[in-house]
């Protein structure tokens, strides 16, 4: 039996999450997306369909502040950039989608960043 890749399970899980897990217009979805080099995280309303925020390590503000940082810590700007957009569109509670990748690491330096900086979820 062939061994199933490692992104196909976390697609997986993600699909069984996402069953679950939706944004609205109250409490929109948190989604990252974590890559080998780089993290992406969005705030979507998933009734509308539309990306009320987003932040990412390609992010010229938070470039200017990776020299020396290693991917948790810019995970951790990721999280509390990521809170300061939601909080400027009005967005205070998020739903947390983790995209099917473990609750460790860069995903929870993540998510703890976004509820340091003010997002409740």
């Amino acid at each position: 039996m062939a061994k199933v890749s490692s992104n196909i399970a976390r697609k997986r899980r993600h699909a069984r999450i996402r069953v679950m897990v939706s944004g609205t217009a109250v409490k929109p979805r948190l989604c990252v997306f974590r890559s080998l080099s780089n993290i992406h995280a969005q705030i979507i309303d998933d009734a509308s369909g539309v990306t009320l925020a987003s932040a990412d390590s390609l992010n010229a503000k938070i470039k200017e502040q990776l020299s020396g940082k290693n991917k948790t810590q810019v995970a951790e700007l990721v999280g509390s950039e990521l809170a300061k957009n939601a909080q400027e569109k009005g967005v205070s509670q998020v739903v947390f989608d983790r995209g099917g990748y473990k609750y460790q690491g860069r995903v929870k330096a993540l998510a703890e960043a976004a509820r340091k900086a003010g997002l409740k979820f």
